[in-house]
C-alpha cells in the first residue's frame, strides 16, 4: 500500500476545506512518482480510490450529513475502485425515505464544497429507495451503476439496497439479454474489431468495458463483489484470470498515460499520442529499423491484449448464457445430435463428446473446424469445448504440424465450400491458426503505422480471403462483374487462397516481404501436398502481389507498350486470372475507401487489355500504325452523319500520333465533336461527362482552349477549390497552339454529375480563370486533417528521360495534403514547364504522383537542368510539409 500525505494536516494548518485541493493535488504528484518508481499501476489506482474516500468522507462529516440516515455511495468506476488521474468521481446519495428539507441543505452544502474544491469531477445523484427502483426499472445505466454501488460512509443499513434493487427490477435473462445488446451496440460504434488505427482503449471491443461486463454479469447472479471470487465459484479459471488482470493492468496503464498527457479523461489511443506512449513502455527506435517500429510494437501488444480480453469476454459469457441463462427457459429441452466419436450438436453448437478429446484425439482440433466450415447448420463452438480448445491449441508444436493427416485436415478447410472466413477467423482468434503456421502468429496485431492500412495485417489477410470467397456469391456479382466471372472459372481456387494467405506473412521481419512470404510458402505448399509447379504458382502470386495494382495506379496503362511489359511478365492466361482476382481483393481488404469504381475501371482495363495481348501472342510487337488507323475510322464513324470527313480531319491534322495511340476511339468522337460545334468561339470549351468504363464515381472534364503557361496549374487549382480530386490528366497541345486537355475526377461529394447547379458553377469557374490567361488563381486555404500531421514521410523527387517520348517524367513521393496538386503544379509553372500528362496516386497518408514533362520548345531537359530542378522541387516539398508537420 502506498503511504500518502494525510488529509486532516492539510486542513488544519490552513484551516480551510479547500486546502484539500492542494492535498489533491500534492498527492497526485507522490502517487506519479510512485509509479514512476516501479509501483504497480493497481496499487496507485487504489490509493487514488482510497484518498477519494478519504476526502469525501470528510466533506461529508463537515456538512454534517454523518448525523442523518443518508448514505454516500461510490458508483460506476469508483465503485470499483477503479480511479485513473482525471476519471470523473460519480457518487450517489441515498436515503430510504423520501428526502427531506432539512437534508436538502446539508446536500447542498456537500454539493457545494465538492466543486468548491475544485479538484473533482463529481457525476452526483440524489435518490430515496424508490426513486432507485422506478429508475433501475427503466433504466439499464442505472441498473448497472447499483451492482457495484460501494458505500463510502452513511448509514450502514442502506449498504445492500443497491444490489437488492436490481434483484427485484431485473431477472437473470432480462439483465443478460440488456447488457449483450447494449455491447453488440457498442462494438458496432467502433466497427466490430479490436484492431481499429486509433482504438478507445476503454469501450472498443477488447477495452476496458469487455472486463466490466464479465463483472457486471457475474455479479449480478452469482453476488460477489469481485471477480477472483468466480473462480471459487468455478465460472471461470485462475488461468484466465490471471489473463483478465494482466490485460486489465495494461489498458489501466495506457489509461494513466492518455490522462497525464491529455490533462482530461482521455480513452482514444489517437496518432497524437501513440508516439509518446510507445515510448513510456519503453518502446524506443532502433537504429536498423523504421521510425515507425516502436509505435508498431507497442500497437502489436494492444491488438493482442485486446483480442485476448474479447475472446474471454465472448467465452464467459457464452458460458454463462448456457449454463445459467437457457437452462431455466419455460420448456427448454436440450437438443443433442450425435456427429461422430469426437463431437456432437448441443442446442446447435458444436461441443466434445468429452473432456479429454483433444488430448486423446489431438487431430480433434483441426476436425472441429473441418465441421464447422462444411456444415452450414452448426451455430458455433459451445462454451467449455472453446475453454480446451484453446488450452490445446498451445500444444500444436511441429510435430503437429508434420503430421500428414492434420496437413490434409488443414487444406480440407482451406477448400471448403461453405464458411471459409468465419472458420479461418475462429482458427486466429483461439490460436490454432498461429500455432499451425508460426509465421501467421507472427504478424498477429502487427499493424503498419499509416492511413493506407487500416487493418493488422493478421486482419488484413482474413478479410483478403473473405472477398476472394465472396467472388463466387451471386450477391458480389453485381459490384464485381469481371472479377466474379474471372475466379468462377480458375481451376484450383485453393491456389489463391493460399497465395492471399501468405501474400503479407513476412511483413515485420525486414527484407522484401514478398521475397521472403513467398519462399515460406512454398514450404508450406510441397509439404501440404502441391505439385512443384503449383507452388511455383502460389510463389509467384506472393511474389508480384503488388505488380498489377502498381501498374495500373502509377503507369499510362493507355500506352500499348506499358500493358505489353505487364502482359509479358505474366505470360498467359493463368497467372492473370489468379493476380486479377487477388489483386481486387487485396485492394479491397486494405481500405474500402481504396476502392472505387474509377480503380476498378483502370485494373478493369488492364486486366482486358492484357488479356487480348496473351490471346493474340506475346511475341507480336504493336503496330502503331494500324492501331491509329482503327481508332481513327472507329471514331469516324461515330461523326460521320453529322459533320464532314474533311471537317473532321482537319481537327486531326494538328494532333499527333500519340494522342490517337492512348485515347479511345470514343473520347476521340466526343472531343472532336466538342471542337467542332465550338467553332472559332475564343472562349475556352470545358465539358464534362461520366467516365466512360463505367466508373459511376469518376467523372471526365475536357477543356480545349488556347495554351498558356499556366494551364495545368490554373485548372488543378479550380478543381480544388471545387472540392475535385484529380486521379489522371492528358494534356495535348495542337499544331495550332491549342490544348486539349483530359482530367479524371473523383468528387468529394458526388453530386457534380447529378446536380445541374453545380455542374455549371465548376464550368463557369474554370472557363472563367482560363479566360484570365496572365493570371494565376492562387491556392485556397485549408485546414489540414489531425491525422496527417504526425506522419513523417520522406520527400523524394526522381526525374528520368523517356527516351521514346523524349519527355521527362518526374515522379514524386510527399505526404498528401489539402490542395497539393495545385501546388506542385504552380511550382511547374514557376520553373517554366509544360505538362504532358499526370497519373495521381494517393495512398494513405502518401501522395505518389506522375509527371511527364518538358521545356517549353518541347524538348526534355539537360542532365544539369534535370539535377537543379529535382532539389528546387524537393526543397519546396520539404517546406510545405514542414508547415502541415508545423500545425500540429
Amino acid at each position: 500500500m502506498i503511504n500518502t500525505l494525510p488529509l486532516l494536516n492539510y486542513v488544519k494548518s490552513n484551516h480551510d476545506i479547500q486546502a484539500i485541493n492542494q492535498w489533491r493535488t500534492d498527492v497526485e504528484k507522490q502517487l506519479q512518482e510512485s509509479f514512476e518508481h516501479g509501483q504497480s499501476i493497481r496499487d496507485v489506482i487504489l490509493a487514488r480510490s482510497h484518498l477519494i474516500d478519504e476526502a469525501l468522507q470528510f466533506l461529508w462529516q463537515h456538512a454534517e450529513l454523518d448525523q442523518t440516515k443518508l448514505g454516500l455511495f461510490a458508483v460506476g468506476g469508483y465503485g470499483r475502485r477503479e480511479m485513473l488521474p482525471y476519471s470523473d468521481v460519480d457518487i450517489m446519495i441515498l436515503s430510504e425515505d423520501e428526502i427531506t428539507a432539512d437534508q436538502e441543505k446539508l446536500i447542498s452544502i456537500f454539493i457545494s464544497s465538492l466543486w468548491d474544491v475544485g479538484n473533482f469531477k463529481p457525476g452526483i445523484s440524489v435518490r430515496s429507495i424508490r426513486q432507485c427502483v422506478e429508475e433501475a426499472t427503466n433504466d439499464l445505466t442505472v441498473a448497472t451503476t447499483l451492482i457495484e454501488a460501494r458505500l463510502i460512509i452513511g448509514y450502514e443499513h442502506l449498504a445492500r439496497w443497491p444490489r437488492r434493487i436490481v434483484s427485484q427490477t431485473w431477472t437473470d435473462k432480462t439483465f443478460f439479454d440488456a447488457k449483450m445488446e447494449e455491447q453488440h451496440r457498442r462494438y458496432a460504434q467502433h466497427n466490430n474489431t479490436e484492431s481499429n488505427l486509433e482504438p478507445d482503449i476503454k469501450n472498443a471491443p477488447g477495452g476496458i468495458r469487455d472486463i466490466n461486463q464479465i463483472g457486471w454479469i457475474a455479479k449480478r447472479h452469482f453476488r460477489v463483489n469481485r471477480i477472483y471470487d468466480l473462480v471459487h465459484l468455478g465460472f471461470i479459471s485462475e488461468f484466465e484470470l490471471g489473463v483478465l488482470e494482466e490485460a486489465e493492468s495494461f489498458l489501466w496503464e495506457i489509461r494513466h498515460h492518455l490522462h497525464r498527457l491529455t490533462k482530461r479523461d482521455e480513452n482514444r489511443l489517437l496518432f497524437d499520442y501513440q508516439r509518446d506512449i510507445a515510448a513510456m513502455f519503453g518502446y524506443v527506435r532502433e537504429e536498423d529499423k523504421s521510425p515507425n517500429y516502436p509505435i508498431e510494437q507497442f500497437m502489436k501488444r494492444y491488438y493482442r491484449t485486446a483480442q485476448q480480453v474479447s475472446t474471454l469476454n465472448e467465452m464467459l459469457l457464452a458460458y454463462f448464457s448456457e449454463s445459467v441463462i437457457t437452462p431455466r427457459l419455460p420448456q427448454y429441452e436440450r437438443q443433442i445430435v450425435e456427429i461422430n466419436d469426437n463431437f456432437k450438436l448441443v442446442d446447435g453448437k458444436l461441443a466434445v463428446q468429452h473432456h479429454k478429446i483433444f488430448a486423446e484425439n489431438p487431430s480433434a482440433i483441426l476436425e472441429l473446424f473441418y465441421l464447422l466450415a462444411n456444415r452450414p447448420e452448426i451455430e458455433g463452438i459451445r462454451a467449455r469445448t472453446l475453454r480446451l480448445l484453446i488450452l490445446a491449441a498451445k500444444r500444436i508444436d511441429q510435430a503437429y504440424r508434420d503430421n500428414p493427416e492434420h496437413q490434409a485436415l488443414f487444406m480440407a478447410i482451406i477448400r471448403s465450400p461453405y464458411r471459409l472466413y468465419d472458420t479461418m477467423v475462429a482458427m486466429k482468434r483461439y490460436g490454432v491458426l498461429g500455432n499451425y503456421i508460426p509465421a501467421f502468429g507472427q504478424i498477429m496485431g502487427l499493424m503498419q503505422y499509416d492511413l493506407f492500412h487500416i487493418y493488422t495485417v493478421d486482419a488484413h489477410t482474413l478479410l483478403l480471403l473473405r472477398n476472394l470467397n465472396r467472388f463466387k456469391e451471386p450477391e458480389f456479382a453485381k459490384d464485381f462483374p469481371v472479377v466474379s466471372s474471372v475466379f468462377q472459372r480458375l481451376a484450383r481456387r485453393d491456389i489463391v487462397f493460399l497465395a492471399a494467405l501468405f501474400h503479407d506473412i513476412a511483413k515485420g521481419r525486414g527484407g522484401d516481404h514478398s521475397e521472403l512470404g513467398a519462399e515460406d510458402a512454398i514450404e508450406f505448399c510441397r509439404v501440404h501436398g502441391f505439385t512443384e509447379r503449383e507452388c511455383k504458382l502460389v510463389a509467384w502470386l506472393i511474389h508480384n502481389h503488388l505488380l498489377m495494382s502498381l501498374t495500373a495506379q502509377k503507369k499510362d496503362i493507355s500506352d500499348p507498350d506499358v500493358v505489353k511489359d505487364f502482359a509479358e511478365k505474366l505470360g498467359d492466361m493463368e497467372h492473370l486470372d489468379y493476380l486479377y482476382t487477388l489483386t481486387v481483393a487485396d485492394i479491397n481488404a486494405t481500405n474500402p475507401k481504396l476502392w472505387n469504381s474509377w480503380r476498378a475501371s483502370l485494373m478493369r482495363q488492364l486486366y482486358t487489355h492484357a488479356r487480348d495481348i496473351i490471346r493474340t501472342g506475346l511475341g507480336r510487337p504493336v503496330d502503331y500504325q494500324m492501331l491509329i488507323e482503327d481508332t481513327k475510322f472507329a471514331a469516324s464513324e461515330m461523326l460521320v452523319n453529322d459533320f464532314s470527313l474533311a471537317d473532321v480531319e482537319k481537327v486531326w491534322q494538328e494532333l499527333g500520333d500519340e494522342y490517337f495511340i492512348k485515347e479511345s476511339a470514343d473520347e476521340i468522337a466526343w472531343h472532336t465533336r466538342a471542337i467542332l460545334e465550338h467553332g472559332e468561339n475564343p472562349a475556352p470549351l470545358v465539358l464534362m461527362r461520366a467516365h466512360r468504363k463505367s466508373a459511376q464515381d469518376a467523372v471526365q472534364i475536357f477543356i480545349y482552349t488556347r495554351d498558356q503557361p499556366n494551364l495545368f496549374a490554373t485548372t488543378v487549382a479550380i478543381l480544388d477549390r471545387m472540392n475535385l480530386d484529380v486521379q489522371d490528366a492528358r494534356i495535348i497541345t495542337a499544331t495550332t497552339a491549342f490544348s486539349l486537355d483530359t482530367y479524371v475526377v473523383l468528387d468529394r461529394f458526388g453530386t457534380l454529375l447529378t446536380d445541374p447547379e453545380r455542374e455549371a458553377t465548376v464550368i463557369h469557374s474554370l472557363t472563367s480563370a482560363l479566360s484570365q490567361s496572365d493570371k494565376y488563381p492562387g491556392l485556397m486555404q485549408r485546414r489540414i486533417p489531425r491525422q496527417l500531421r504526425h506522419f513523417d514521410i520522406e520527400n523524394t523527387v526522381d526525374v528520368t528521360l523517356n527516351e521514346a517520348l523524349q519527355q521527362n517524367m518526374v515522379e514524386i513521393s510527399t505526404l498528401d495534403h489539402p490542395g497539393l496538386l495545385a501546388k506542385i503544379g504552380g511550382l511547374f509553372m514557376m520553373q517554366g514547364l509544360d505538362i504532358h500528362s499526370a497519373k495521381i496516386a494517393t495512398l494513405g497518408e502518401r501522395a505518389e504522383d506522375i509527371f511527364f514533362v518538358t521545356k517549353k520548345d518541347g524538348s526534355p531537359m539537360t542532365e544539369e537542368e534535370t539535377v537543379l530542378f529535382a532539389n528546387q522541387l524537393k526543397s519546396a516539398l520539404d517546406e510545405a510539409s514542414n508547415q502541415v508537420c508545423g500545425q500540429h
